[in-house]
This record gives C-alpha cells, sequence and structure tokens, in this order.
C-alpha cells in the first residue's frame, strides 16, 4: 500500500479526467500548485511535492499575504505529481465532483519539514516569499505568511483567471459542460475491431502525459470517419470552432492567410477524438512562439529491406553525434518502420538556424557512415539505407506527437522510450492493447523541457 492508495479509490478513472495515481521520481526542484476548486464548497487546493507525491490541503478561504490571518488548512489524502497541471471538471457524483482551475505553479524551497511544523520558500507566479503550515488539531492545520519583504504583496483574490489557460471558472465549467463528452457512434470500427470508443478512452487515460507535447502547440491531424479502410484525410486548417480549440492565423509563403489552430487542454483533445481524429501531428514550435522552435526531431527511415538491427545502429550513431555536440536526446517509438529522436532546444533560434542545424547534422551522418545513412528522399536512392529525415524541421512542417495513435493496423502508437529499451522494442511493437501495461513504467521524458 502506497502514499496514493487512498487517492487511487476514492476515483474512477472511467469517469473523472484526473490523472491516475503513481509514485513520481522527485523533481531537481519541488515543485507546488493551488488549484481553485468549486465543489461542495468553494476552496483552494494546496500541494507541496514530497517523496514522490503531493502532499497536500484543502484551505476554504485561500491563501492571504497577511500574516495576521492565519487560514485554516485541511490535511487530505496525498495526491500524484502529475495533479499539479490538472485543471477541469470533476463529474458529478465522483469523489470532489466540481470545477478545478490552476491558480498556481512553481516551486519552493524546505527550511524546514516536521511532523507538525512545515516553513518553505515558495517561488510562484502569484505565491512568494516564506510560508509556514503549523499543526494544532487531527487533519487541521494553519497556512499563515512569514513576515518578509512579500508579506501583504497582493491580495489574491483579484486574480480570477487560471494561469494555464488564462480562463475564469466559468469558462472551464462552460466548455466542460458542453463536451463532457457526447461520444457519437462509440461501438463504430476505426482500426479492426478497435472502436471509436476504445481510442476516446486511451486517449482520456494518455491525456495527463501527452498533453505537454501537444498543448499550446499548433497540430495537424489524421481524420478516418469511417474507419481507415475508408476515405482518411489530413487536416491542419481550422474550419469551424467547436468552441474547445484555438485559432491562429498565419501566413503561408505565397501570402495566403489560413487558419491553423492548437489545443489548450485535455477536453479539447478529446472533442477532435469525438471529430475523428485520431493521429495527432504537431508543429516544432509553441503557437504562443511560433516562430521561436523548441523541438528538433529526426526521423530514421529505413529501407524495407534494411534489418533490425542495422536500423538500431543507425539510432546509435544519431545519438552518438548528438551526445558529441552535447545535446541531451530522447527516443519513441514511430508506429510505423522506424524510430524518431528528439532534442529540446531552448526557444532563441530562428527556423531558418534551427533547421540548418538539422540539415548539419544529417550531413554529419551521411558522410560519416555513407553505407548506411541517405539524406536523398528518393526511395529508389535508399536501398540498404536509412532515410535520416530532418525535413521537418522546418516551419510549418510536423511530426507525429508522442503518445500519438497511428492509423494503421492494430494501432501502433509513437511512444517514448527509454534509451535502454532501443534494442528491446519494435518501432511498431507498443500498441493500444498493450501500452496500458507501460502506464506504471517510470516516464523516460520526465525532463524534456528541462534539459539542453
Amino acid at each position: 500500500m502506497n502514499k496514493l492508495t487512498k487517492y487511487n479509490s476514492k476515483r474512477n478513472f472511467n469517469i473523472t479526467s484526473e490523472p491516475i495515481g503513481k509514485i513520481s521520481k522527485k523533481n531537481k526542484k519541488l515543485t507546488f500548485c493551488v488549484q481553485h476548486h468549486i465543489a461542495r464548497k468553494d476552496h483552494y487546493d494546496f500541494r507541496l511535492e514530497y517523496n514522490g507525491s503531493m502532499s497536500s490541503w484543502a484551505v476554504p478561504k485561500g491563501p492571504s499575504y497577511n500574516p495576521k490571518d492565519k487560514r485554516l488548512a485541511i490535511k487530505v489524502e496525498d495526491h500524484p505529481l502529475s495533479y499539479k497541471t490538472f485543471e477541469g471538471t470533476i463529474p458529478k457524483g465522483e469523489y470532489g465532483a466540481g470545477t478545478v482551475m490552476l491558480f498556481d505553479l512553481g516551486y519552493y524551497e524546505i527550511l524546514k519539514y516536521e511532523k507538525n511544523l512545515i516553513k518553505i520558500i515558495i517561488h510562484g507566479k502569484r505565491l512568494k516569499g516564506m510560508w509556514t503550515l503549523t499543526h494544532f488539531k487531527d487533519n487541521n492545520w494553519l497556512l499563515i505568511k512569514d513576515h518578509d519583504f512579500y508579506e501583504n504583496f497582493i491580495d489574491i483574490t483579484k486574480y480570477k483567471r487560471s494561469i494555464k489557460t488564462n480562463r475564469t471558472m466559468k469558462e472551464i465549467k462552460n466548455n466542460e459542460n458542453k463536451k463532457e463528452i457526447l461520444l457519437t457512434n462509440p461501438t463504430k470500427r476505426i482500426i479492426g475491431n478497435i472502436t471509436k470508443k476504445d481510442i476516446f478512452n486511451y486517449y482520456k487515460k494518455i491525456a495527463p502525459s501527452m498533453m505537454p507535447y501537444l498543448e499550446n502547440r499548433i497540430i495537424s491531424v489524421m481524420r478516418a470517419p469511417s474507419g481507415i479502410n475508408n476515405n482518411k484525410f489530413f487536416k491542419k486548417h481550422l474550419e469551424n470552432q467547436n468552441g474547445c480549440l484555438e485559432k491562429i492565423n498565419i501566413s503561408t509563403k505565397n501570402n495566403n492567410d489560413k487558419d491553423y489552430y492548437y489545443i489548450l487542454d485535455e477536453i479539447a483533445l478529446l472533442s477532435e477524438v469525438q471529430m475523428n481524429s485520431y493521429e495527432f501531428h504537431i508543429w516544432g514550435s509553441n503557437a504562443s512562439n511560433k516562430n521561436r522552435p523548441n523541438i528538433m526531431v529526426f526521423d530514421l527511415d529505413p529501407d524495407e529491406e534494411l534489418s533490425l538491427n542495422k536500423l538500431r545502429l543507425g539510432v546509435k550513431y544519431l545519438k552518438k553525434v548528438l551526445d558529441n555536440l552535447n545535446l541531451k536526446s530522447f527516443l519513441k517509438t514511430s508506429g510505423g518502420k522506424g524510430y524518431h529522436v528528439c532534442i529540446p532546444f531552448k526557444n532563441n533560434l530562428t527556423w531558418k538556424k534551427f533547421y540548418k542545424i538539422s540539415e548539419d547534422i544529417a550531413n554529419i551522418l551521411e558522410n560519416t557512415y555513407p553505407e548506411l545513412f541517405t539524406t536523398n528522399i528518393r526511395k529508389e536512392n535508399r536501398k540498404g539505407k536509412i532515410f535520416i529525415d530532418y525535413l521537418r524541421n522546418q516551419k510549418s512542417a510536423t511530426f507525429v506527437a508522442p503518445y500519438s495513435i497511428r492509423l494503421r493496423k492494430s494501432a501502433p502508437i509513437s511512444m517514448p522510450i527509454s534509451w535502454n529499451e532501443l534494442d528491446k522494442i519494435k518501432p511498431n511493437e507498443i500498441t493500444i492493447d498493450n501500452v496500458i501495461k507501460r502506464a506504471n513504467k517510470k516516464d523516460p521524458w520526465k525532463d524534456f523541457f528541462t534539459s539542453n
């Protein structure tokens, strides 16, 4: 029995979109969050990362910057670390039913962490400075602002919007009530015997892991309204707004203005599945900073006749080149014939410079291992070789998102894996049927956005 057993026992994860509780490896910096939660009663949830989970308190009146205000904080069950970015509506009948808005997020330092007394320094966007939690009876604690530079800093009740999505509580509630989610044709077979409901449930479960790579990033999708054996098509422009999607207008090379789109939360992801979007592709930049890419990708696409051993050798050669350039890289299956290697970047390069770096890396591989690699896109020039596809590192190009299903036989998944799994997992081995076995494994991409 671990610290999250109580959390899991209180929730039906087939109904609520809250993340499944599993103990995580601690972050380099201890994280904290505050969530505004309108349930049976309006309150704030105050959470501190500690030993792989989040110690949690319900604070009826919310934190106060006035040291004279001793706010009641009621200790509740520990929550998983993945809960710190949760925002949405917990359905009626479920524990904690109501609307949750992410009020603050950041990290904290421990000054003292004892059974009945916790003193910390908070580095949030809205909460800052020294704070104390002191226990006085049963599950009852007091949350108090210490005297320092930040005392009486601001009245936190002035903040009415989420720091994650900039939505109000009402907007979150209305959005989710509208999409909670009426799934049409749930029994329709999409891939073999795999139904629309099966795919919907997969994305609902995997959303907390997938959203860091999907949210605030322009997407294109593969739609299959009648399943993979019928007409399927690639969609990248927004024709109509379903209320969950975010629109962004971009000028193309021909000076044609086009509406692209992106999503900000799990409900928007599921609304796309409802619209028969089953395969998700993403830009290398965020929508909010579209001219500064931050994910580079190499798609190692082998000739049909190339052995799996040689493909894996090629992946290792690429990692060696990246290691020599001090670029930390991350591996995922493609769900097809090859592997994808992704490299996080800080947002300080133009697309032109970014693309040139990827081209140089591809040329190093081709020049160093000419018997194994080619940068020529034509299939007839790929005999016995791996096409090292760096062309996806251009503005408006896309690559398949981590955790996305591929619209192919057995519904393979483009799944993040660790480097030591390269020789154990085939490019299309992880499918919708066996992916949940990995749910309790350590996240191999856990520090993706803090690398390089």
